[in-house]
């Protein structure tokens, strides 16, 4: 497995490679310090399976280098980490092909959780931010109609999800291969309207689901 660490300060990448190192078993992590960098060693090198990009790179202004990268290489996930929690500048991000925003208060934890859920093809957001950005629109009987609509296996996926597990252990409970389970919880989340597991985990809070 192969991640990239695009950031300008050098003790965060440092700090963040040391932290996942041990978390992705053969985990080898390059870093960019610039946008031209970050260009330069996707160029050169195979097999990338994430990005960590921060919002703001020398070299470019804002989604700059976001936008870039996804024009040349569209299939390799992106997570954004930035000190910026606005919900306008997130939405942005998810709406110009970024997988993921963590905000660098994460802790390495929830990184973890959040970079397994993007390699597993879903998008990953703060609590709060999928909150307003899932009730924003529609009201909560409709949001009830549809969760009815959900197969018991989806149910139980996503009853899996709210209890912390990752695709892996879902897998294990319920003796079904990974892509069973991406693929029940793809179709729940079409059916709910929303994009990331965080969001199908606070409307079955806010539904009071057990």
């Amino acid at each position: 497995m192969k991640f990239i660490i695009a950031d300008d300060h050098p003790l965060f990448r440092e700090a963040l490679s040391g932290a996942l190192t041990p978390l992705f078993e053969g985990l080898e992590v390059l870093e960019a310090e610039s946008t031209d960098a970050l260009i330069e060693l996707l160029a050169r090198s195979k097999d990338v399976d994430l990005l960590l990009l921060d919002l703001s790179m020398p070299g470019a202004n804002w989604f700059e280098t976001l936008t870039t990268v996804k024009e040349r290489y569209p299939a390799l996930p992106i997570v954004m980490v930035s000190a910026n929690d606005d919900i306008d500048v997130i939405s942005q991000a998810i709406t110009l092909g970024a997988k993921g925003y963590i905000t660098k208060a994460t802790p390495t934890k929830t990184i973890a959780e959040a970079i397994d859920v993007v390699l597993s093809g879903e998008q990953w957001l703060p609590a709060d931010i999928a909150e307003k950005m899932t009730f924003n629109s529609g009201n909560m009987n409709d949001m009830l109609e549809r969760f009815k609509e959900l197969t018991p296996k989806q149910v139980l996926v996503l009853k899996y999800v709210r209890a912390g597990m990752m695709n892996k252990q879902i897998a294990h409970e319920m003796n079904v291969t990974e892509a069973t389970v991406k693929a029940h919880i793809s179709a729940a989340l079409k059916k709910l309207d929303i994009n990331t597991r965080t969001q199908a985990v606070l409307l079955m809070d806010k539904l009071q689901i057990n």
